[in-house]
C-alpha cells in the first residue's frame, strides 16, 4: 500500500512541478512579447504578469524600469534631434540672404576697373562665396529632407521636358569647364509621377555633379522606360569609391571642392518619388542612372 501512496505523492509533485514551468514560460514568453511591442509604441503602459509568481513580478518590475528609461532617453533624443535640425535649418535660412547680397556687390565689383590685384582678390572673394553658397544650400537642403515635415506632391511630368529645362540652366556651367554634353531621348513624352521642384533638384545636382568632376565630357540619355542615365569619363574613381559616393559628406578632390551631400541628396529625393539612383564604375567611367520605373499612359 505504501508505495503506491509514495507514487502518488511523487506523481502530484510531478504534475505540480510541471504546471509551475508551464506558468513560468507563459509569462516569460508574455513578457518577451510584450517588451517586443512596448518597446516600439509611444505609450506609457507596462509589462503585465498572467501569473503571481514573485520571482517573475520582480523581473518584470525590472524590465518595466529599462523600458521607462529606454523610453526617457528615446524622448530626450528626439527633442534634440528635432531641436538641432530647426536650428540647423534656422541657420542655413539666414546666412542666404547676407550671401545673396556680398555675391551681388561682388559681381557689380567685378565689372568696375580695378587695380590687378584687387581684381585677384575679388575673384579669390566670389569664388569663396560662391563656396558658401553650395555649402548653405545643401545643408538647408539635406535638414529639410530629413524633417519629416516636408511632404512632397507628385503630379504627372514629363521627363523629356524635366531634362530639357535643366540641361538649357547648365549649358553655361558646363560649356565653361569645356563640357559639350551629347544629349539623347526620345521624341515621345516620357511620363511619371513626380515633384517638379525635387526633380529638378534631383538634375541638377546629378548635372553640377558633372561638371565638378567631368575632365570634358558627359553623355545624357533618357530612355522610354523611364531612365535619366548620366555618363562621364572619371579617371580619379575605382569601382570601390564609387560605392561610396551616396554616402554623407564623401567627396572627392576637385577643382571646385563640395560636401559631398549633392548625390545623397538626389537619392533621397528620387527615393521618396517612387525612383532610384544607383551609381557604377565601367571601362572608366562613372554611370549615374536616376529611374522611375511606373508608366503613365500618354496624352
Amino acid at each position: 500500500m505504501l508505495p503506491w501512496v509514495l507514487c502518488a505523492i511523487l506523481a502530484a509533485l510531478v504534475l505540480i512541478l510541471l504546471l509551475r514551468i508551464h506558468l513560468l514560460h507563459r509569462c516569460a514568453d508574455a513578457l518577451g512579447e510584450q517588451l517586443a511591442e512596448k518597446r516600439e509604441q509611444e505609450t506609457n503602459t507596462l509589462l503585465t504578469l498572467p501569473s503571481g509568481d514573485r520571482h517573475m513580478a520582480a523581473l518584470a518590475r525590472r524590465l518595466n524600469e529599462e523600458l521607462k528609461a529606454l523610453r526617457a532617453a528615446r524622448l530626450g533624443y528626439a527633442q534634440g534631434d528635432q531641436a538641432l535640425k530647426e536650428a540647423v535649418t534656422d541657420l542655413a535660412h539666414d546666412l542666404r540672404t547676407p550671401l545673396t547680397a556680398i555675391r551681388g556687390y561682388l559681381e557689380l565689383l567685378g565689372r568696375e576697373e580695378l587695380p590687378e590685384n584687387a581684381v585677384r582678390y575679388a575673384a579669390i572673394l566670389q569664388e569663396r562665396a560662391e563656396r558658401m553658397a553650395d555649402l548653405t544650400d545643401d545643408l538647408f537642403q539635406y535638414t529639410l529632407l530629413r524633417t519629416p515635415q516636408s511632404p512632397l506632391h507628385l503630379e504627372t511630368t514629363i521627363l523629356n521636358r524635366a531634362l530639357e529645362e535643366q540641361l538649357a540652366a547648365f549649358y553655361a556651367v558646363l560649356t565653361q569647364r569645356g563640357i559639350e554634353p551629347a544629349v539623347t531621348m526620345p521624341e515621345t513624352p516620357v511620363l511619371r509621377r513626380a515633384d517638379p521642384k525635387a526633380l529638378a533638384r534631383v538634375l541638377s545636382n546629378l548635372l553640377q555633379n558633372a561638371a565638378r568632376y567631368s575632365p570634358g565630357d558627359l553623355a545624357v540619355t533618357l530612355t522610354r522606360e523611364g531612365r535619366v542615365i548620366f555618363a562621364n569619363t572619371a579617371p580619379e574613381l575605382d569601382p570601390v569609391a564609387v560605392g561610396r559616393l551616396f554616402h554623407r559628406y564623401e567627396t572627392l578632390a576637385a577643382p571646385r571642392p563640395a560636401t559631398g551631400l549633392g548625390l545623397t541628396i538626389a537619392r533621397t529625393l528620387a527615393e521618396r518619388m517612387g525612383g532610384s539612383l544607383t551609381a557604377e564604375y565601367r571601362e572608366g567611367k562613372l554611370i549615374l542612372t536616376l529611374f522611375f520605373p511606373e508608366a503613365l499612359p500618354n496624352g
